[in-house]
């Protein structure tokens, strides 16, 4: 009897366990599919410069020194960057007139990058302001690197908890459809054309630097302001 008992115990427990795993897999195949894939953009990219004009911006439009920053918002060391420096960078080159900084994608870390992309590129079609506030907002808001977080219900809840000012049913539309993928894959492709190959990369005056230190670009932007 305690035999058949264990036997029907271990069974359940063996199905318990099938069903678990099988849900899991479910979850992870459905938030897959909410993930866009570079291969599902079949636009034509013709690289030609940077296309500043196209990017996010920010500071003194007649800047001597144009400084870009490839970035990837999974990317721990781009965070880790923008939270010790950006702010720094700001008050010393940007609000003094010295710098207009731009940001432009370069998501190679995994599809859920490609989205975080994308929804950065809807906000700054809306507002290029506002997209200095998701740029933060995201980095303050990184999950691990190997996880896939930057799904399309943690970007809409994000953006609809904290930022203001911006159509969020237009956002909410723009995410799901991956409207902005093109351009996000179009920076990839700018990037990698120029010798991006990991992030942040820096390029100032159209140089690309191969350092992301603080000193070392400050360093680079002083010679150009000479």
């Amino acid at each position: 009897m305690k035999k058949k008992v264990l036997i029907g115990l271990t069974i359940v427990f063996f199905v318990m366990i099938t069903s678990i795993f099988i849900y899991q897999q479910n979850q992870k195949s459905k938030v897959f599919n909410e993930l866009p894939n570079y291969t599902d953009d079949k636009q034509k990219i013709v690289v030609d410069g940077f296309k500043y004009k196209e990017q996010p911006h920010i500071g003194n439009s007649n800047a001597k020194v144009k400084v870009i920053e490839f970035g990837d918002f999974k990317c721990p060391a781009c965070k880790k960057w923008t939270s010790e420096n950006f702010n720094k960078f700001k008050r010393e080159f940007i609000d003094t007139g010295k710098v207009e900084f731009y940001f432009m994608n370069y998501a190679f870390i995994d599809r859920d990058s490609y989205l975080a992309g994308a929804a950065g590129e809807s906000i700054y079609h809306q507002n290029n302001e506002k997209f200095w506030e998701f740029y933060e907002l995201l980095y303050k808001n990184q999950g691990k690197e190997t996880e896939i977080w930057a799904t399309p219900t943690f970007l809409i809840q994000l953006v609809k908890d904290n930022i203001k000012g911006i159509d969020q049913k237009q956002f909410e539309l723009e995410v799901k459809n991956h409207t902005y993928l093109h351009s996000v894959k179009e920076d990839y492709k700018i990037g990698g054309f120029y010798g991006v190959n990991g992030t942040p990369t820096f390029i100032v005056n159209g140089k690309i630097l191969r350092s992301s230190s603080y000193e070392d670009i400050k360093a680079s932007i002083q010679k150009e302001l000479k």
